[in-house]
């Protein structure tokens, strides 16, 4: 589960990088039930929140990297960006973005691991991250597909300092490796790895990458909703055994992310 105190290592912010804020607002608020605040004045709608009964669970900006594909990008919590910066480059990431303050609200920056998946990193100041997780509507576990799960192990866990546990898919699907804080109980887990081939990987041309999954009250109906609102589902909804009913969906720019109804919800 995620939780809102965010110790070191566990995913404390997402925000989407779209190329129509307008239409991401409308989209993830018909799907999600969220509201739009924006950051800015007039027309343009260049970036801001998106709430949930009030409290903040996501942002939202315009996306500007020329040749960048719409994504989610999740940042998880450090107490030291400068140091896990420096720990980025020795393993052999990039830093995209290099550390900077984001007023006294804290300090961020954005890399890529060795193969190429994005991620980022969030020292709070005043701000620790989002207010609700784990609930209808909200983030509640994050999801990394790469072709090489060993590299990707060796990297977030010496730079995040992650543990693993491994466990096998039913149906020969293969193995899926759930990631907890270190230090933490394995209840803490926010999140997991799956290999795929690179063929497989095709939504970011080969390399790996990262994606939320939110917690919703009826999957199908949430399903429905995206298709009604000009996303599209990649897989499912189908049942996993033990975690619940989940669908993997594409907002109309091509955004990936998972919806998931919790077992014995």
């Amino acid at each position: 589960m995620i939780t809102t105190d965010f110790a070191p290592g566990s995913p404390c912010w997402l925000d989407l990088g779209t190329p129509d804020v307008r239409a991401a607002a409308a989209f993830y608020g018909a799907v999600l039930g969220w509201d739009y605040e924006s950051m800015g004045q007039g027309e343009d709608m260049e970036g801001g929140m998106f709430r949930k009964d009030g409290k903040i669970v996501a942002g939202l900006g315009k996306l500007t990297e020329e040749g960048a594909r719409s994504a989610w990008m999740i940042y998880y919590g450090v107490t030291d960006a400068d140091a896990t910066t420096q720990a980025v480059e020795r393993l052999g990431g990039t830093v995209r973005v290099a550390p900077m303050d984001l007023d006294d609200w804290g300090r961020m920056a954005q890399y890529s691991d060795p193969l190429g998946g994005q991620f980022a990193v969030w020292q709070p100041g005043t701000n620790k991250g989002v207010e609700l997780v784990d609930e209808p509507g909200s983030l509640s576990w994050t999801e990394l597909y790469t072709s090489d799960a060993s590299a990707a192990k060796e990297f977030y866990g010496a730079v995040l300092g992650w543990q693993f546990s491994d466990m096998e898919l039913p149906g020969g699907g293969g193995t899926y490796s759930l990631i907890t804080p270190d230090g933490l109980p394995e209840e803490r887990m926010h999140g997991g790895v799956m290999q795929l081939r690179v063929e497989d990987l095709a939504l970011a041309n080969g390399r790996p990458y990262w994606h939320p999954v939110f917690a919703v009250t009826d999957c199908d109906e949430a399903v429905a909703k995206v298709t009604e609102n000009g996303g599209s589902v990649q897989m499912g909804p189908e049942d996993a055994e033990g975690v619940g009913r989940l669908a993997v969906c594409l907002d109309p720019a091509n955004a990936d992310f998972v919806v998931l109804t919790p077992a014995g919800d």
